[in-house]
């Protein structure tokens, strides 16, 4: 595998991992409710989007890190990602 590849790789990785990490603190921190009970809510209000959304923020923070220190393949990995999570809350918004 190409330095490129594997670089751009390890972007979508760390972006989807922040993603989880925002989902996590989303549920656990900032819900007024139980971590278990959110999720609940989530699935009777059909919110998948919106929290997907709101999750992706950490994204912003490590695209800015990766062009700070210009590793601009893993930003590129970063960006694919984001573009992958918009398309999926656009998904999950009208169907």
């Amino acid at each position: 595998m190409g330095t490129v590849k594997k670089h751009i790789l390890i972007g979508i990785l760390i972006s989807l991992f922040a993603t989880f990490g925002g989902i996590f603190l989303y549920l656990e921190y900032i819900s007024k409710f139980g971590f278990y009970e959110t999720i609940d809510l989530i699935k009777e209000g059909k919110l998948y989007g919106k929290v997907l959304s709101l999750a992706a923020i950490p994204n912003l923070f490590v695209f800015f890190i990766f062009i700070k220190k210009k590793q601009d393949n893993k930003a590129k990995g970063v960006l694919l990602a984001t573009i992958l999570i918009a398309f999926t809350t656009l998904v999950l918004k009208f169907f």
